[in-house]
């Protein structure tokens, strides 16, 4: 991609977003959206998309454990519904219906939506005006032991797993949304989650730590060989939540050539961890700068969690990153460390991975 002239036209590609999952659930509801038309709802759609120079990113197919939860309401997570485990066959059939969903609004386009199957492909879509869709699993359920369904997923475009969400699986274990709290909540990875690891690496999609419990972060890097990727977690000395990352953390994923994307989820970003939607820019920008001292300037990238987060009011939805590429500018970052952060390193990790 070429180096952009000046930060104001600086495009974002993005580490993680739930928009599937908000788009194909409320499908057929009172609250149904279409992602090409503009919405005060929800936090991404092509509309907004456009004016937030946002080039694209990592969908997540998320399968929530209450199938009966409101999701035009924000995530209550005090409720134990929403932790449960999952058979792997619905978490499957689920994931492939959000996969489908993806291919929908690809053909739905015109050629504005592409989904991209490699590091090159996304600047290809880039350099074409096109959004660049990467298919990501968050939680690996729809995964089988066999890792049958991880190959069957992958010819279908998945380039990116999550191994747990904030529950158990097969594979390991997640950290609850706890505040304050240690990372080191839980078990590792089982057998089969080191195994998976392996079998990630052989194929060439990126394993992501992000939920992961402390044990489990530390089994991922004994058992890959690939960079040590979080695709929506911030720094835990600045915020000690559950679902943030230690300083040791971090230096094994830069010891590791990986890489971090910072979330916009309030209460993983304040040092108070509480739900004040006046949170500043300069929050977000902090957790950028202690990262980037942390992991170097080729470790760090957003992971906004939009569409399964709730950000602050000033980075309400997908139209306000250009406010983060000036905060940035506004803290000093320099112009190549701000191309860096918006898009060239999530590239960077993808063509590693």
């Amino acid at each position: 991609m070429p180096t952009h002239s000046s930060v104001s036209d600086i495009s974002v590609f993005d580490g993680h977003n739930d928009t599937l999952l908000k788009l194909a659930m409320l499908e057929g509801t009172p609250r149904e959206r279409s992602f090409f038309d503009r919405s005060s709802e929800g936090h991404i759609d092509l509309p907004r998309a456009r004016e937030g120079r946002f080039a694209g990113g990592l969908f997540a197919a998320f399968t929530p454990s209450n199938p009966e939860y409101d999701f035009s309401t924000p995530f209550n997570p005090n409720d134990p519904r929403n932790y449960a485990e999952i058979p792997q066959s619905q978490a499957y059939d689920f994931t492939l219906k959000l996969f489908d969903y993806a291919s929908r609004l690809e053909a739905q386009s015109g050629g504005e939506v592409r989904i991209c199957r490699s590091a090159n492909e996304i600047r290809d879509a880039m350099s074409k005006d096109q959004l660049a869709v990467s298919l990501h699993i968050e939680g690996a359920e729809a995964i089988d032991t066999d890792f049958h369904a991880l190959e069957d997923l992958y010819g279908k475009g998945l380039r990116s797993l999550g191994l747990v969400w904030s529950r158990a699986n097969a594979f390991g274990d997640g950290v609850p949304m706890a505040f304050p709290s240690s990372p080191d909540i839980g078990p590792g990875l089982t057998d089969a989650g080191k195994a998976l690891v392996k079998a990630c690496n052989s194929l060439g999609v990126l394993v992501d730590v992000s939920h992961l419990t402390e044990k489990g972060f530390w089994d991922v890097v004994e058992a890959s060989e690939a960079p040590i990727v979080a695709s929506h977690s911030n720094a835990h000395a600045i915020c000690p939540s559950a679902r943030n990352l230690t300083d040791k953390q971090l230096d094994a994923i830069c010891e590791s050539g990986g890489l971090v994307g910072v979330n916009f989820q309030i209460s993983f970003l304040r040092e108070d961890g509480r739900y004040q939607k006046q949170t500043p820019i300069d929050v977000v920008v902090r957790h950028l700068a202690y990262l980037v001292e942390r992991l170097g300037e080729d470790g760090v990238g957003i992971g906004s969690d939009y569409d399964g987060c709730s950000p602050p009011h000033c980075l309400r939805d997908i139209s306000h990153l250009p406010d983060l590429i000036k905060g940035m500018e506004n803290a000093g970052f320099g112009a190549k460390l701000i191309q860096k952060i918006a898009f060239e390193n999530w590239l960077s990790v993808l063509d590693r991975t």
